[in-house]
């Protein structure tokens, strides 16, 4: 530890840290782990008495989670049968104290409901100090989640079984406790197919998850699949074909690197056969190679300050600011808003069959107007360059997958009126909002405005206040003092 961060922990201790002996500071930290899952265990009761102060009411739907399913979404319900509905709107005042997303904040109050209504057991030994909240959460998080759904009796199955053990389960046994669960109550679909001895109890654990909310710094993604054991033994044998492949036709990288590529090569449905050469380098092409289909499309809205070297093209945009790393020059790709390398984005375009699609240069300080409602796709462009994500504080969604909003709400009455439009569809008044956001600053007494270019000031009913810009959220104060007459009043909630 270096000295100066040795100053910093030790300013942050009472006590005297410096004085304290091995045994000690053991103390200290077994101590300040216990507060930590105190705090956890009230921030579970604290969740739950918010939600039992905002049940849905008028046009305030029940809080559910949006699933991507078949093509589409369907609503799944924060906490399993038998818990009490909560109103969507009031999770976003909870997740703006807390700092965290409105997803976020979903998950904390629905996994606080499911322990208290439907895992008694688990939550009686969460606040006796038995189980630490996090691992009570996980058990929560998974039988909100199951499919089929959990019955009350059969997550009351779980949480004895659980709490049998003071919560020491690990995931595997988890998954098979609510497997017994689900076969135990009869929840499965009958399958007559299935072995008489598994009763008719179907659990099918095949997936393939692609985990694109992390990105490694070195532009990576983690996949992980569960498959059928014919399917996994034939994708074996691919991978190492193609990794042997590569290796016959000169590359030096390792094994591991080459079978991650071949498995690329299958997502586009193409091998590495067509890179076989004729010579040093050299491509093999035939009179039909033109009229195969692109094998890999880019579209990429990669923006790079790096200098560019003779042999790329130019027309990258090159108006936000790049970082330099040991990898490398990088640039900020807005697919999940991550960092990209310059030579990674040279090798995708550089890549066999590789059809590349390269958007022009919006200019971010330039104000764009039109007199029409509806935003023009080069203005959006230009919002969702700006602002990057959905700018409610705490939320990471990315501002193209959001709607474009007009600040100061537009009048369709006014020109009819001949009074100034003051909601004017341009640069200055328009901000990207997820959907949700976009209902809530509609349809509740949150409010905000745009400062600056890009940088909002976010009021919540409560009077919280909040600066969202390109570096994040930042609570900017307090909660007003009730006796202001500028506070943002808002129904006093009923009780259920």
């Amino acid at each position: 530890m270096s000295e100066a961060l040795a100053d910093r922990v030790a300013g942050r201790v009472a006590g005297g840290v410096e004085d304290l002996t091995a045994s000690g500071l053991l103390a200290s930290i077994r101590s300040a782990r216990s507060a930590e899952n105190q705090a956890a265990a009230d921030q579970l009761i604290l969740a739950a008495q918010w939600a039992d102060l905002h049940p849905p009411e008028s046009i305030h739907d029940a809080a559910s989670f949006s699933v991507p399913s078949a093509g589409c979404e369907h609503e799944e319900p924060i906490a399993g049968d038998g818990c009490p509905l909560v109103a969507e709107f009031c999770v976003a005042e909870l997740g703006g104290v807390l700092g965290v997303s409105t997803v976020a904040t979903k998950k904390l109050i629905g996994q606080a409901l499911e322990l208290r209504h439907r895992l008694p057991r688990l939550w009686a030994l969460v606040h006796a100090g038995r189980v630490p909240a996090w691992k009570a959460r996980s058990v929560a998080e998974t039988t909100i989640h199951s499919s089929p759904s959990l019955t009350r009796e059969a997550a009351g199955f779980v949480d004895a079984q659980v709490a049998a053990v003071a919560g020491k389960v690990g995931p595997a046994q988890l998954d098979r406790l609510v497997a017994e669960a689900i076969k135990r109550f009869d929840l499965a679909t009958p399958d007559p197919a299935a072995d008489p001895e598994d009763g008719w109890l179907h659990v099918d654990p095949r997936h393939v998850t692609i985990d694109t909310q992390e990105v490694h710094f070195a532009g990576t993604m983690r996949v992980e699949a569960e498959i059928d054991m014919a399917d996994a033994i034939d994708l074996d044998r691919a991978l190492a074909h193609g990794a042997a492949t590569q290796a016959a036709l000169g590359s030096t990288e390792s094994l591991d690197v080459r079978r991650a590529k071949a498995l690329g090569d299958l997502a586009r449905t193409q091998t590495a056969l067509d890179l076989h050469t004729t010579g040093a380098g050299t491509v093999a092409k035939t009179e039909s190679d033109d009229r195969l289909p692109a094998a890999r499309e880019v579209v990429l809205h990669a923006h790079f300050n790096a200098h560019f070297d003779d042999n790329f093209d130019d027309n990258f945009d090159a108006s936000t600011a790049g970082e330099q790393t040991v990898f490398g020059p990088t640039g900020r790709l807005e697919e999940r808003q991550r960092l990209v390398l310059l030579d990674q984005i040279k090798a995708w375009c550089a890549d066999s069959r590789t059809k590349v699609t390269i958007k022009p240069v919006i200019d971010l300080n330039t104000q764009l107007h039109t007199d029409a409602y509806q935003v023009p796709e080069r203005i959006r462009e230009q919002v969702v360059l700006r602002d990057k994500t959905c700018v409610f504080p705490w939320c990471t969604r990315p501002a193209r997958r959001c709607d474009v909003d007009h600040v100061i709400p537009h009048d369709p009455d006014a020109e009819a009126e001949g009074r100034p439009q003051p909601g004017p569809t341009q640069t200055d008044n328009l901000a990207a909002l997820c959907r949700f956001h976009h209902r809530l600053k509609t349809h509740s007494a949150w409010r905000y405005e745009m400062v600056a270019p890009g940088i909002y000031e976010w009021t919540s009913p409560h009077g919280h206040r909040y600066r969202r810009d390109h570096t994040g959220t930042t609570a900017i104060d307090d909660a007003r003092p009730p006796d202001r007459p500028d506070v943002v009043r808002i129904p006093r909630p009923r009780r259920p």
